[in-house]
């Protein structure tokens, strides 16, 4: 057997998938957002663009059945998954000592809406790596990467609609509100993009792969905070002027003019024109 036949064999395929969830009386629900990746050159992908290696903690939020948790766990020092179906999460670890026991101490199963945690027993993260379900994509990489700074790199799999969005550039017509956000954190790119036929169910858009790597904010005057209900403020009312889109965050037109100038942006433009070192740079001022 070829190393990489050896790999595989510890790896979920579509027949395993379907196994298991028979085998657990799984059917996989929208309200969790739940499509289960049946391909292993995906998870592989997944990995490789990660870019983590043997000193990596990982936190892979909605792990499922497991197929990217065994992709991940030969390659990491450690993997935290995070799994709000009590069925799934007790599972998990049975796949893993019966697939790959010789890494099977390198998991920890947390049965717990991912929203909601906001810590976790040592080691702590460096990388979030996840096939995120859909509905709470956006919430879960920017209260991960607010609530856990050591994280220093994220790939995520999510709806491709949501993936451009995330790093799109100012300007763009899908820039806003998660663009910007995300932006505070860390560098941001669209990885890859991932048909349909990976999953089971198959959903009914394509996914895209977001990879970002965390830097230092833009600014250490302010907040983020400040600056993030500035960006709400501005794309609330997307087709206004900053002037008055921005007149209820600033208390004012007039307020909001003065902020604006403070900051040497156009009081004309829109919110879509503005970078996030802009927003930055508008809050730091607001507040002055």
């Amino acid at each position: 057997m070829t190393e990489q036949s050896a790999r595989d064999e510890a790896l979920l395929g579509p027949v395993e998938i379907r196994e298991l969830a028979a085998q657990l009386d799984i059917r996989p629900t929208k309200q969790w957002g739940q499509n289960f990746v049946i391909d292993k050159g995906t998870v592989r992908k997944i990995v490789r663009l990660a870019d983590v290696g043997a000193d990596d903690v990982v936190i892979e939020v909605g792990p499922g059945l497991g197929s990217l948790t065994l992709a991940l766990l030969p390659q990491v020092r450690h993997v935290h998954a995070i799994e709000i179906d009590r069925r799934l999460a007790e599972q998990l670890p049975l796949t893993v000592e019966t697939m790959a026991p010789d890494v099977r101490d390198r998991l920890t199963v947390t049965q717990q809406d991912a929203l909601t945690v906001t810590s976790l027993p040592d080691p702590q993260p460096t990388a979030l790596v996840a096939n995120l379900p859909y509905n709470v994509s956006v919430p879960v990489v920017l209260s991960f990467l607010q609530r856990f700074p050591s994280i220093q790199k994220v790939l995520v799999m999510v709806q491709l609609e949501v993936a451009e969005r995330l790093a799109a550039v100012p300007g763009s017509k899908v820039y806003g509100v998660p663009s910007v956000k995300a932006a505070w954190y860390a560098d941001v790119r669209l990885a890859d993009k991932v048909g349909r036929n990976v999953f089971w169910p198959a959903p009914n858009v394509d996914s895209g792969l977001v990879s970002m790597v965390r830097r230092d904010p833009p600014r250490d005057d302010v907040p983020a905070a400040e600056v993030f209900a500035c960006v709400d403020a501005a794309f609330a009312q997307r087709r206004k002027t900053l002037r008055a889109a921005l007149a209820g965050w600033a208390g004012s037109p007039a307020a909001a003019e003065e902020a604006l100038v403070a900051a040497g942006i156009d009081p004309t433009l829109r919110g879509e024109r503005l970078s996030v070192h802009d927003f930055a740079a508008l809050a730091a001022a607001r507040t002055a």
